[in-house]
């Protein structure tokens, strides 16, 4: 039996999911607008890969179409989604190559679309729980996958999303902290809920690049090129992490259907 496909979504840093094979790019219409995707296989498994800021980081985080992006995850099939979140320490523990198992979430956006059911829908107002925002099961698999690939992985961490393109002030990070975040982004909110909106399966990795503003000794300001040369040496860890996950998927069907 065909698997469905396995969605990856992921924001600075990655634009291609170069494991892909037999790829094809696709523009899926939604309800909620246009969603630009990459379909392929990945260890023979199929996959849909999608970049939240488009070609060459073209869109910034608070343009981005969520809800386009969800929807055409779930009409495409999808049930589980696999993101990737560049973040910021909140926590002074966490430095730069860092990685974190997300399993909670701060909301301090401001003016995002944040739901499907917004009312016009014949669904009416709903209110979705948000208890396990990700999924138990799913991030069991990737702590799993973290363990086989050798690359430490953070067991949990709560992930703070500002509403950007700016970053965020030493007094909101401090905010922040207090609250219990451990990581800033910019893009994890809405996403996450609107894919338990969806009834997809959700799991994400936050990378840390930088110290938010405050945190730690320096003073210097944070620079997309400082970002870059920490994603440079770190994103594989991310891909290893995976790959090593769709592997292990993929060895698993064949040996259920051999």
């Amino acid at each position: 039996m065909t698997r469905p496909p396995l969605a990856v979504i992921a924001g600075t840093g990655f634009y291609d999911l170069e494991a892909l094979e037999d790829r094809v790019e696709e523009s899926i219409d939604t309800r909620w607008g246009p969603a630009r995707v990459t379909r392929g296989s990945w260890h023979g498994l199929p996959v849909v890969f999608l970049t939240r800021h488009g070609p060459g980081h073209s869109v910034p985080p608070h343009l981005v179409n969520y809800r386009a992006n969800i929807r055409a995850l779930a009409d495409l099939g999808c049930e589980d989604v696999l993101a990737v979140n560049v973040t910021g320490s909140i926590d002074p523990g966490l430095v730069p190559g860092d990685l974190l198992c997300l399993d909670d979430f701060l909301d301090l956006t401001r003016q995002r679309p944040l739901t499907f059911f917004d009312g016009s829908g014949p669904e009416g107002v709903v209110h979705v729980d948000v208890t396990t925002p990700y999924h138990p099961a799913l991030r069991r698999e990737l702590l799993e996958a973290a363990v086989a690939a050798g690359h430490p992985l953070r067991d949990g961490g709560v992930y703070a999303a500002f509403e950007g393109p700016r970053f965020e002030t030493a007094a909101e990070i401090r905010l922040a902290r207090l609250a219990g975040g451990d990581v800033a982004g910019m893009t994890g909110v809405p996403e996450v809920v609107l894919a338990r909106e969806a009834g997809l399966r959700y799991a994400a990795v936050a990378l840390v690049v930088n110290p938010c503003t405050g945190v730690g000794d320096s003073e210097e300001p944070i620079t997309m090129e400082d970002i870059e040369a920490v994603l440079a040496t770190s994103r594989e860890a991310v891909l290893a992490v995976l790959d090593e996950l769709v592997h292990t998927r993929a060895t698993f069907t064949e040996e259920g259907t051999g």
